[in-house]
Order: C-alpha cells, then structure tokens, then sequence
C-alpha cells in the first residue's frame, strides 16, 4: 500500500488540481485512480489558462467556434468538455464509494465571487451542462458568495466552497450547509446525495504571515521565528476541531438521520511557498478523517514518493491555540490577514481567468490569418 492508499486508510482522500487534456486522453487519471489511489479532482482558472497557452490540445474547440461566440463562452465550454470527461472517468469510483469521492469541480468564473445572483446563475448553468452526478461546482466563501452557495445547494447542486482562509468564514459555511440540508428536508427533496466540501487555501497563510513576522523588529524577533511556518498549520487545526464540534451536535444528527453527510474540509494550495520548507510539509501536518487534500501533480508525485502518514490534526491543538494567541500579542491581527487574503485570491483568479481568454482570443487570430 502506497503512502496515498495509506492516507485513505487514515479517512483522507487525496485529490488532484490539476487538469488538462492529455491527462484526461492519454490514460494517466485513469491509472492514478487504479494504481496511485486518486480519489477525486479540482480545476480552476490558473490551471486552465496554462494548459489552453502551452499545448494545442484545446485548438479543436476553438477553431469550430462561430464568430458570434464570445471568448468567455468558448472558455466554458473547453471547461465543461474537460469535466464531462473527469467526471466519466472518475464514475466508477464515484459509484463504489456511495458517492463520497469521485468527484471533480469546476470553477465558475472569479468575476462572480461577488455577485450573489450571478454566482447563482452560472453555478446552476454549469450544473445542468456537465449533467452529472459527480460534478462539483466551486463558489468562493465570500461574504456575497454565502447565499449562491446555501441555494445552490438547496437546489441540490454539489458545491466546493472555495477560497476559505478564516475559521469565522468556515462556521458561516457550515450554517449556510446545514440550513440548505433543512431546506430540502422541509421541501420533501432527497439530502443522501447533496456533496459539499469547504476548501481552505493552506500555505497562503504562512506566506503573508511569515512575511509580517519577518518584518518585526529584533527586540521580538526570537519570537517571531518560533512562529515561522506554523500559523497555517494551527489555523488548520482550530478549523478541524471546529468541524468536529459542528459535526458532533444534535442539530447534525438530525440532518445525518436522512442521510447527509459531513461537508468536509479540503486543504488547498498544500504545495509549500516558502522552498527551505520541505514538499511534503503540510500535506503531512493536515492529515485528518474526514478530510480532503487537493494536490499539485508535484506534491502527489512527492507523497506518493516519500509520504508519511499519520493523523496530525488532533494533535496539539492546545499549541495551536497558543500559537494565534501569541501571534496576536506580536501586533499580527489574522483576521486582517485572511481578509486580505480573500481579496487578493480573488483578484489572481480574476486575472488567470482574463488571460485565458485571452489565450482562446489570441489562438482565434492566429486562425483567421493562416
């Protein structure tokens, strides 16, 4: 059993971010899925924009384009060719496993994530279009972003919350989750089937944070070391121990009665930022039941490689608590941090999404000149 096996063994599922063509065509997802233990997978704008600029895989669909299709149209419908086909190839798992993996998101476009009726709207578009099961569409946990994620899924649309940072924002998460699961209930409609998963952006947070400790003068400076690379980490854990005290109480087991299921936390952006951390670094520290860890190809390669799974989460929680505590007496307000983070995980999104177009724009001129 490899170390990603392993992990499913510990309640973890390792998913993928990362798509591309010929990973969906040339029988490598399909072989991570039998082999490696591949259990599901995100994409995102980033990850489109790069693989429309750097191959010619995604020429086919552009060059039938009509003139009156707009590049963003032609950009959606690259996305949902790719999900059709991850969601297809993932089905199987999808079935033996109840639908509790085998899942694979798609994003919509970042320009939303502050437009409630709009996320809506496209959530609901992009659900109809892929037409299948296992498909998960990502909406950003911003504050605008709350209520398109309580309706989508009272609409029974599987949804990624994206873009988390705070443990504050995770709890209205949840409560935006349960009060759909209730809405359904109170509505006749089926619950058993309803996906979600609350996705926090790891390593981001150690980046900012690790800069402002960095910068402290040298009377705090000691102190500011003993912190470096450990603020995600503890971050992380507070939002476990949240989850678990969320998924224990009596309002849950009453939703768990008719079948739902736990919406779990998923760890993206694992891959470290800092390169004097090592690659597995918080992919090992995040282990957890119930949980999900999005990898980079790089990172899977990396545990696959030299994993070492153990259940990190619960441990040190105490620790945890005193390291944001301590945080706070240094002038770092986290809150700040992680609103600010939001903001800026929108705006990259935003611009990744505006040079794919771009990218379909420029492929599209090339066209009509040859």
């Amino acid at each position: 059993m490899n170390p990603i096996q392993r992990l499913a063994e510990l309640g973890q599922s390792v998913w993928l971010d990362f798509i591309d063509s010929s990973l969906l065509r040339g029988g490598e997802l399909e072989r991570r899925i039998r082999q490696d233990g591949l259990r599901g997978l995100t994409s995102n704008p980033t990850i489109f924009q790069k693989a429309i600029a750097s191959s010619n895989d995604y020429d086919d669909l552009i060059q039938r384009a009509s003139a009156p299709d707009t590049n963003e149209a032609i950009l959606e419908r690259l996305m949902v060719r790719d999900l059709e086909l991850a969601c297809d190839l993932f089905r199987p798992l999808y079935d033996s496993s109840h639908g509790v993996d085998g899942l694979a998101s798609i994003e919509i476009a970042p320009s939303l994530a502050r437009d409630t009726a709009g996320s809506i709207e496209t959530a609901r578009r992009l659900w109809n279009q892929v037409e299948r099961p296992n498909l998960m569409v990502k909406i950003p946990g911003t504050r605008d972003g709350l209520p398109a994620i309580e309706q989508s899924l009272t609409a029974g649309i599987n949804v990624n919350v994206t873009l988390l940072f705070s443990v504050s924002r995770y709890l209205e998460v949840v409560e935006a989750y349960f009060r759909a699961l209730e809405a359904r209930i109170a509505a006749n409609e089926p619950i058993d089937r309803i996906a979600s998963v609350a996705s926090f952006f790891v390593s981001r947070v150690d980046a900012k944070v690790d800069k402002a400790l960095d910068a402290l003068p040298s009377s705090s400076e000691a102190q500011g070391k003993a912190l470096r690379g450990r603020i995600a980490i503890a971050n992380a854990k507070i939002a476990y121990e949240a989850f678990e005290h969320a998924y224990s109480g009596e309002r849950w087991k009453r939703l768990a009665a008719y079948g739902a299921r736990p919406q779990r936390l998923l760890w993206g952006s694992t891959s470290p930022k800092d390169p004097h951390y090592p690659d597995t670094y918080y992919a090992e520290a995040l282990v957890g039941a119930q949980t999900v860890d999005t990898m980079t190809p790089e990172c899977f390669e990396a545990y696959l490689d030299h994993g070492d799974p153990e259940p990190r989460l619960e441990q040190e929680r105490a620790e945890a608590h005193q390291q944001l505590a301590r945080l706070k007496t240094l002038g770092i307000d986290l809150d700040e941090v992680t609103r600010t983070l939001e903001d800026e995980g929108v705006d990259a999104f935003a611009e990744s999404f505006d040079k794919a177009v771009k990218s379909i724009a420029t492929k599209r001129r090339q066209d009509k000149a040859a």
